[in-house]
Formats: structure tokens, sequence, C-alpha cells
């Protein structure tokens, strides 16, 4: 059951060091670019965690897409980013993926 938690913590800190990027101006700020280095390695020291129980196609398949709707939604909330019609269905449809290969693959360790 950790390998959950340690998959939920890397997406977390990715999200967190993925929204810092913009804030960092490029790494010329201080702050903003300690938060993302320091969350890309909170997110990768999880992600290896994980990968002692789970196979890493699903794995890099759930982080990658969660973390991809996470990130739209910090888009939208917090950067006034908008996403067209298409890019909220290919949005979708990723997400519907991570679901499918959880609820449906004989893959993921339940």
């Amino acid at each position: 059951m950790m390998h959950w938690v340690y998959l939920l913590i890397a997406i977390v800190a990715e999200v967190i060091a993925t929204s810092a990027l913009k804030a960092s101006a490029e790494f010329t700020r201080l702050i903003p670019s300690v938060v993302v280095v320091a969350g890309y390695l909170t997110a990768f020291y999880f992600l290896s965690l994980t990968l002692r129980t789970l196979p890493v196609a699903i794995v890099y398949a759930m982080w990658s897409g969660i973390g991809i709707a996470l990130i739209a939604l910090v888009g939208w909330l917090f950067l006034k980013q908008s996403l067209d019609a298409a890019a909220l269905i290919g949005i979708g449809m990723i997400v519907s993926g991570v679901l499918v290969l959880n609820v449906f693959s004989k893959t993921v360790a339940h």
C-alpha cells in the first residue's frame, strides 16, 4: 500500500516543482529555483521507491498523466491560463488512459 503513497508524494512534488518553474525566471530567482530543484529531487526519489513494487510503464503513465492534469489545473487556477476544447479533450483522454490501466490492467498490483 505504501507504493501508492510514494507515488502520490512523487506526483505532488513534481507538480509543485513544475509550477515553480515560471516563478524561477530561468533560475535567476533563488527561492523559486530552490523549490524547483527540491521538488524534482523529492519527486524522483519517491518515484524510485514506487518502482520497487510497481512496473515502470504503469508508474510512469500514472505519474505523467495525473501530473499533466494537475499542472493544467494549477495553470488555470493560479496562472490564469486557459485551455481550449481540444486541450481539455486530450487531457481527459490521458486521465481516462490512467483509469483504464488501474481498473482493467492485470499489470497493476491491486
